[in-house]
């Protein structure tokens, strides 16, 4: 495990089941003896609306970070995943990913679900790594729309 993994693992611990959470960038930095810039890349990385998460950062004052858990009806919540598919002309592996991981914590799907996905969305199965990120976006909305048919 490493020093990013961590950092995510203690932040939704002390998140726990609230919606909201506000720490010091800075205070978690010392904390974990990193620089703060290694904190912005996991709430960048791992704290993203595809991962259910807004941050909201102020300046100044040791940069205090807001973590707040996108709240939807399970109803909503793929039609806007949907959505947001919608505006971009590719998906990504990594992107899909951390829809799925999303999928996952809301218990749309279990973790069986999200490797058999995964395993049909990998540039592998696709095997054609030029256009992998536009196909991959089509295969994603229809196991979407499969999923809101059950």
């Amino acid at each position: 495990m490493n020093i990013s993994d961590i950092i995510e693992e203690f932040i939704k611990s002390t998140l726990g089941d609230e919606d909201k959470l506000q720490l010091s960038r800075n205070d978690l930095a010392n904390y974990f003896s990193v620089a703060p810039s290694q904190i912005n890349y996991v709430l960048t990385t791992r704290f993203n609306v595809d991962k259910g998460y807004v941050v909201e950062s102020k300046r100044g004052g040791g940069g205090s970070v807001t973590i707040i858990r996108i709240s939807q009806n399970l109803d909503e919540i793929i039609p806007h995943i949907l959505n947001e598919i919608d505006k971009v002309n590719e998906l990504t592996f990594n992107k899909a990913s951390d829809i799925l991981e999303r999928l996952v914590f809301e218990g749309i799907i279990d973790k069986a679900e999200e490797n058999i996905i995964k395993s049909a969305i990998s540039d592998k199965a696709l095997a054609v790594p030029m256009r992998a990120d536009g196909l991959r976006k089509q295969i994603f909305k229809e196991i979407l729309i499969g999923l809101m048919r059950r």
